[in-house]
């Protein structure tokens, strides 16, 4: 009982010790910019993105003519960012919830993948400066 509740603290303090580790601020600074190409129901969805202090903003344009804005909320980890979002789109299509998650490729590139409702599963391929 007691092995049990003490690898349950132990991999408990790991994951928060991930979440809210301080990160290299010069890195935070400077927008992270990307190009996501994606496609739902037989469209092709493209969109453009920045990142800096944990925050995004990604401008898409999805089926239909459809174009959009989406607020994006980072966790960074060592490697990879998980992210959420919401956006509002035009063509009645509404509002949008997203997610993904972003890896570090090399020190300068990154790739990644998510969902948009509205834009469906898209790739990511951006730059670190």
């Amino acid at each position: 009982m007691k092995i049990g509740i003490i690898t349950k603290t132990f991999i408990t303090s790991i994951g928060l010790l991930a979440l809210f580790a301080p990160s290299q601020a010069s890195a935070q600074l400077i927008p992270q910019p990307w190009v996501s190409v994606g496609g739902k129901d037989g469209d092709v969805t493209y969109a453009v993105g920045a990142r800096a202090l944990d925050f995004g903003i990604e401008v898409g344009v999805g089926p239909d003519g459809a174009t959009g804005v989406d607020v994006l909320r980072f966790i960074s980890l060592p490697v990879i960012s998980p992210y959420v979002g919401v956006g509002l789109y035009s063509e009645d299509k509404g509002v949008a919830v997203s997610g993904g998650v972003q890896v570090g490729a090399t020190d300068n590139v990154f790739v990644g993948a998510g969902y948009n409702s509205i834009r469906g599963f898209n790739g990511q391929l951006g730059i670190r400066f």
